[in-house]
């Protein structure tokens, strides 16, 4: 029997990278019934890291898709990495999630990928709610992490429970709520009581629980009404008004704990099933009809027409590819036919899975709002959509980043060139921001992707998974080219091939875009109209597009850039070609992007470096040694939070570097920033190399 849409909980755990995701997910799983001892992140035997280069690393890098149920709700959850190599986890997590338990450490407070996990979440609107962890640790500080999410993440976030001590005397905590205090009676966390709240903690806990009701009464009007007549309301009327508020994304209900100790982690799994929305209480996608181009909405009911979007793929040692989808309306059933709108090919579902980490099982159908796997599909890849013939709507797809770093690489031997060829091809499946090019000069193949670490992740699997030994280069930078000015060139492109003449005047202007922008390319609508074939259009597009792919300065990819023919002269429609007008747009590209100042990009890193504070100093002079900015500092607890901009190209190795600086007692993180105009000592490098 199919399940109710108003019964499931679509969930991610998001956090900065060893705030306690994955020991949460554990916790969830183990008190949910579905695994029968507490896995640790340590010991390399949690569910979610099933990977061996999450257990051998202690970290998560592939997100993880499980189900289970808390008091007769189906909770999908997906526990994310939380390194920044492997952001594009995080966001086809939360494409398709509903809603999000943010985890933050008691100690470390908001760290610098919790701020991109939140402004992913912004994004995507996922309602959120909010656990402070490692209650237990020295330093521990509930009300600090509370301000600063308000001040750092700019959300109205308002605890729901209050930590009975920190540290060593953490013992617990207050439900503000119904106004009780949970005791723990076995390590485990099983069994516990719910007792009056202890005199000595009665008045910090009544004055947090006012503050939660006139939180409340701020952003629900139905609240406020019940709220001005009598103040005490019954932990009903509130926990409907938190509902409401954390569904209308007004509100972040904070709740505390340790899951390392089993402790906290029974009444987030009741937050999640009382507060994160179900699927019905979204806000229904629109797509694009693949043949009118216009916009429509997705009924979301199991009756409705079917529309489903591939998120994710993974790759099964026993059943082969993986499709991970999310149900918005309509029901997938095993056998059916479904439409790809981009591909425009019908594909037909083989199996259907209820995934449970590495371990499956097989279902008959997926019904509206619920998530699931899929086995069979030929040409479907990530963000992706799955509908009914008859009503083609596609869904808005899922962007990766750009990657930042490449490496050479090449098989060992001539035999397993083939078979490398087939393993990067899975890869570059799998993960959308693990590109694969080939150089035009050496035609040597170049592996692509979001840092130092994830490139050593993808040799690894490849030795690992598919059996591939294969040479591999130095990691090095992915530098970018734009331009600084605009400028318009025209270009006449006049041969004799094969015998036929091909002949077209073009002109093409060049402009700088902000950064972040991208590329874009376009024709005027008065060329439009003189062009001889509709179809020519599209041609001068992809060729324009093209040019910027390969730059002008160093064959890196331009970016920041827009290119548009502004003018064209035509001798006859007979020599007017397709390829008179590819190569007329290429070429005169490149002699507009050489007049209009054209630079290198690198990219910025924002670095996070937590250090005592008598190595503060060395840390800044090397800093300042590897051409970057100190941005920002701040004082947390006895430690000296340092926040700067350095350029990629200066981090290779600052690991060690760092450890040597500090005695190995300071610690960081980076995460991508921007992209800057090099030097001009950099530039003249990379010309000449």
């Amino acid at each position: 029997m199919a399940i109710g849409m108003s019964e499931i909980r679509n969930i991610g755990i998001v956090a900065h990278i060893d705030a306690g995701k994955t020991t949460t997910t554990e916790r969830i799983l183990f008190y949910a019934g579905m695994t029968h001892r507490l896995g640790n992140v340590d010991e390399g035997n949690t569910v979610t890291d099933w990977m061996v280069q999450e257990r051998e690393r202690g970290i998560t890098i592939t997100s993880a898709a499980i189900t289970c149920a808390w008091r007769g709700r189906q909770i999908n959850l997906i526990d994310t990495p939380g390194h920044v190599d492997f952001t594009i986890e995080v966001e086809r997590a939360l494409r398709v999630l509903d809603g999000a338990v943010g985890v933050f450490c008691a100690v470390g407070g908001v760290q610098p990928q919790s701020e991109t996990v939140w402004r992913q979440a912004n994004r995507h609107h996922v309602a959120r709610i909010a656990f402070v962890n490692k209650m237990d640790r020295m330093g521990a500080n509930f009300a600090r992490v509370v301000a600063e999410m308000r001040g750092k993440l700019g959300a109205n976030a308002v605890p729901v429970a209050l930590p009975v001590g920190a540290a060593e005397t953490y013992a617990g905590e207050i439900d503000l709520i119904s106004m009780r205090q949970r005791r723990y009676l076995d390590a485990e966390g099983k069994t516990f009581e719910d007792g009056a709240v202890d005199a000595a903690l009665a008045d910090a806990a009544q004055a947090a629980h006012e503050a939660l009701l006139e939180a409340l009464a701020e952003v629900d009007d139905a609240f406020m009404e019940a709220y001005l007549e009598d103040p005490e309301q019954p932990a009903e009327a509130v926990r409907a008004a938190i509902r409401r508020a954390v569904v209308a994304q007004a509100l972040v209900p904070v709740f505390c704990g340790s899951s390392l100790k089993n402790k906290g982690v029974q009444a987030l799994l009741d937050g999640i099933v009382d507060f994160l929305p179900a699927p019905d209480e979204r806000r229904a996608p629109t797509g694009t009809h693949a043949k009118t181009g216009e916009e429509g909405t997705v009924e979301m009911a199991p009756e409705a027409p079917l529309s489903a979007l591939v998120f994710k793929i993974a790759t099964d040692p026993y059943v082969g590819r993986l499709f991970f989808v999310r149900v918005y309306g309509g029901t997938l059933r095993k056998g059916q036919n479904v439409y790809n709108p981009r591909t425009r090919q019908r594909e037909r579902i083989m199996k259907l899975l209820r995934v449970k980490s590495d371990e499956e099982e097989e279902l008959e159908a997926l019904g509206a709002g619920d998530i699931g796997a899929v086995v069979g599909l030929k040409g479907a890849t990530t963000g992706d959509t799955l509908c009914a013939e008859n009503r083609p709507y596609a869904l808005m797809g899922i962007v990766a980043p750009e990657p930042v770093m490449f490496m050479a690489i090449e098989p060992k031997s001539t035999a397993e060139k083939d078979k490398l060829a087939d393993a990067l091809a899975q890869l570059a499946a799998e993960d959308p921001t693990c590109q694969v090019r080939t150089d035009a000069e050496t035609g040597q193949k170049i592996l692509c992707g979001m840092g130092e670490l994830h490139l050593e992740i993808l040799v690894d699997r490849l030795r690992r998974e598919f059996n591939v030994t294969a040479n591999t280069g130095k990691p090095m930078v992915s530098y970018c080219e734009t331009v600084t000015a605009t400028a318009r060139r025209t270009y006449t492109f006049d041969r004799e091939i094969a015998g036929k003449r091909h002949c077209a005047t073009l002109t093409v202007e060049v402009s700088p875009l902000g950064r972040g922008a991208g590329r874009e390319a376009a024709v005027a609508k008065t060329v439009e109209k003189r062009l001889p074939r509709p179809e020519v259009s599209a041609i001068i597009r992809d060729a324009l597009l093209d040019a910027i792919a390969t730059g002008v300065l160093a064959r890196f990819p331009m970016t920041d850039v827009r290119a548009e023919v502004t003018d064209c002269v035509l001798s006859d429609d007979e020599t007017a070609t397709d390829v008179a007008f590819r190569s007329a747009a290429a070429m005169g590209f490149r002699e507009a992007a050489q007049a209009a100042g054209p630079e290198f990009l690198e990219p910025i890193m924002s670095l996070d470096i937590v250090t005592p504070p008598e190595y503060v100093g060395d840390i800044m002079g090397d800093i300042n040694g590897r051409r970057g900015q100190v941005r920002d500092m701040e004082m947390k607890g006895d430690l000296q939070d340092v926040r700067a901009q350095v350029p990629l190209a200066e981090l290779f190795g600052y690991a060690t570097a760092i450890r040597s600086l500090s005695r190995g007692r300071a610690g960081y993180t980076m995460e991508p920033g921007a992209f800057a105009v090099v030097p001009k000592a950099v530039k003249e490098q990379l010309l000449n190399r």
